[in-house]
């Protein structure tokens, strides 16, 4: 019997950078689906994100979980951003609901979530 498989949460630079096509993002995203690793975006990262439909923002979303903002994901949210001052609120809730699966964090600017890391030990930043 396996464990169960880390996913993969991505922040609003993630999708910026698939949304850009650049080739880093688009490498880490087509692996995922390939291995069916699950890709998670908490739905504060789309409100940061989403400018107005394209058919290519809703081929992103169609390839990721969409997190609705919880009570319990926006308490730790919370909870970090006390311990954190400079953490914005998105920057939070991505690093708590990584943080509830241990997925591994894709973001284009680490240094923002680095600093979340010392609410969340457990969750892996890297850049895309």
């Amino acid at each position: 019997m396996t464990g169960p498989r880390i996913g993969l949460t991505f922040d609003t630079g993630a999708l910026i950078a698939l949304e850009r096509r650049t080739q880093r993002a688009w490498n880490i995203y087509r692996t995922a689906m390939q291995d069916a690793v699950p890709i998670t975006v908490p739905v504060a990262v789309v409100l940061e994100w989403w400018r107005g439909r394209t058919d290519f923002r809703e081929r992103i979303l169609g390839g990721v979980r969409v997190e609705p903002l919880y009570t319990k994901l926006a308490q730790s949210a919370g909870e970090a951003m006390a311990s954190v001052r400079s953490a914005s609120p998105v920057d939070a809730v991505v690093m708590a609901s990584a943080a509830m699966r241990g997925d591994v964090v894709y973001t284009s600017d680490p240094s923002d979530l680095e600093k979340l890391r010392r609410h969340f030990p457990g969750v892996r930043v890297l850049a895309v």
